[in-house]
């Protein structure tokens, strides 16, 4: 075969970094093969600063061809910078009757390759990606809002990890059952029953990644690495505002599948019309059987009662909750949860939205504190880090679509406003729409404070929620996570019995939990390899990044038996 010395190359090249991901996973201690800092790049063909910035400013105003995907009936694009910048690139856009067939048809030689080979495969996809993570950065800034600094670890090595998670764990189910076995049945004084056994792992069909406008590589990258290297093909369907990052992931991903001796129509992407609706079309289709999806609670509900041919991974909204009982570090409660209100604008579906605390206040290390004290100082904390217009640009980005803008500005509207946003002005992109986060006072007492608080308000827009003692913020946050779903759960409480009740309440409800965060781990973030982003066990998302559950059923076990 021509393509065996490339898949030599490939495993000798990456199953170190394989072998040292499926360490990781088991041991969920830190790892990272993705340099964090933009300082890393620019030696063995990574692009540095310079050179990603080139790269990025060369594809606006283009076309981004995609080495002869099929089936391309039209030029789309319309991509405008949440920092003002129209990106004028155009993309392919697809007639699916054309495009689903051509991509079934390299799934034999795909599946027959096997696990190994498939994981190398990614990883040299992962690898390609990683070598131009400044250009990356650059088109997850200006599609995404986030800042570039953000853009830069979270597009680039922090998705890039979970990326490399998913296969791992694709790559760790698909072998727990041997390739072949020998079966031999005892009969007695009889001969015994002998038979020749080989298991295969097949693919279901083609798998639909439906992108988001916030993360598109974060959030894009584990479902397509799990179903490529699982043996599927992977259409993906970016998010309208955010095409750019996957379109340059799926350049890559068939540059790479071509060069390994593969169809590069095991991935392709699907750009569509303003207003097409192209995701809904997609995802009913027969081919389709699998489909990772980021976005709404509404279009995931859709999903997953309506794409009954398909293996359904969303993720959507929840309504996200701190309780806020006691604590040793007063200080650092504040600028820990300040930070975590204020990163890129709040428009991560981790990022704190309701802050429950007694309306007696709380016991800290610097003596009691009320709960007008608690709410005072926290918009204090927020003011004093936002305060300075160059870092306030620096943590907040832009804002990400007018929705969010909407919300923002109709929340103080909704109860007794304790820290007002602003405007921030971004002097190297005057046209960005950066907004302060802004804190509203609620009463957990009030059915009228209720429909606020126990609605997703996505974006820069938190609420500080009295309550009458620590029991009554348990059972609100358990009747949050039951009804809304949560992301994310945090507490801070010196109390045993407290902190016993949250977990308690946490390990019934199925919510990920960050305890007495006061350092520089925030409740927001979770890292590759150890953190399980979302559980699958309550509303907010039927899947985890990344686990055991999100890999194996995008394949089955085939078994041919023969007598010996």
């Amino acid at each position: 075969m021509a393509a065996e010395p490339t898949a030599h190359e490939l495993l000798r090249k990456h199953r170190p970094t394989l072998d040292q991901a499926l360490e990781a996973i088991r041991t969920r201690a830190y790892w990272s093969p993705h340099p964090e800092h933009p300082k890393a790049y620019g030696e063995n063909g990574s692009l540095d600063a310079a050179a990603g910035k080139a790269a990025f400013d060369a594809l606006l105003g283009n076309r981004l061809d995609l080495a002869d995907q099929p089936g391309v009936d039209d030029w789309v694009g319309g991509e405008v910078s949440p920092y003002g910048i129209e990106l004028g690139v155009s993309y392919p856009h697809p007639d699916i009757d054309v495009l689903l067939p051509a991509m079934r048809a390299g799934q034999r030689a795909w599946r027959d390759a096997g696990p190994e080979l498939r994981a190398v495969v990614c990883l040299e996809i992962l690898k390609r990606i990683s070598d131009r993570t400044h250009q990356f950065a650059h088109a997850v800034m200006h599609t995404s809002g986030q800042a570039f600094m953000m853009a830069f670890q979270a597009g680039g090595p922090h998705a890039q990890d979970r990326g490399l998670e998913a296969v791992a764990y694709a790559y760790a189910e698909q072998v727990r059952t041997p390739e072949q076995a020998e079966w031999t049945k005892p009969q007695g004084k009889r001969d015994p029953l002998v038979l020749t056994k080989r298991f295969t792992a097949v693919p279901r069909g083609i798998g639909l990644v439906i992108g988001c406008n916030t993360f598109p590589t974060w959030n894009g990258f584990p479902g397509l690495f799990a179903s490529l290297a699982t043996g599927n093909a992977v259409l993906v369907k970016p998010h309208p505002r955010a095409v750019l990052p996957l379109a340059l992931t799926v350049r890559i991903a068939r540059d790479v599948l071509a060069e390994a001796g593969f169809d590069p129509n095991l991935v392709a992407l699907a750009a569509e019309r303003p207003g097409e609706g192209i995701a809904k079309t997609l995802a009913l289709r027969p081919e389709i059987r699998i489909i990772d999806y980021t976005g709404s609670t509404a279009f995931g509900d859709w999903l997953e009662t309506n794409a009954h041919q398909a293996q359904v991974y969303t993720e959507k909204a929840g309504v996200n909750t701190v309780i806020v009982h006691s604590t040793d570090d007063y200080q650092g409660m504040l600028s820990n949860l300040a930070f975590s209100l204020s990163l890129y604008s709040g428009q991560m579906c981790t990022t704190p939205q309701n802050l429950l605390i007694p309306r007696d206040g709380i016991a800290t290390d610097q003596g009691h504190k009320s709960f007008d004290e608690v709410t005072a100082d926290l918009a204090r904390a927020v003011d004093g880090l936002l305060g300075d217009n160059a870092r306030a640009n620096a943590l907040l980005g832009a804002i990400v679509n007018p929705d969010v803008k909407a919300r923002l500005e109709a929340a103080a509207g909704l109860g007794e406003v304790a820290l007002a946003s602003r405007e921030v002005t971004n002097p190297e992109f005057p046209d960005a729409v950066v907004r302060t986060p802004v804190i509203v006072k609620l009463d957990g007492a009030k059915p009228d404070d209720e429909a606020a608080y126990m609605s997703e308000c996505f974006g820069p827009v938190s609420f500080v929620v009295a309550v009458d003692s620590a029991a009554d913020a348990v059972e609100l946050l358990r009747r949050t996570v039951r009804e809304k779903g949560a992301m994310t759960v945090g507490a801070y409480t010196t109390d045993a019995a407290t902190e016993q009740a949250v977990e308690e309440v946490c390990l019934e409800e199925a919510a990920q939990l960050s305890l007495n965060l006061t350092g520089g781990v925030y409740v927001n973030q979770t890292a590759a390899f150890s953190d399980f982003h979302g559980s699958g066990g309550n509303p907010a998302a039927n899947a985890a990044l990344t686990d055991s559950a999100f890999v194996a059923s995008r394949f089955r076990m085939v078994e041919v038996r023969r007598e010996a």
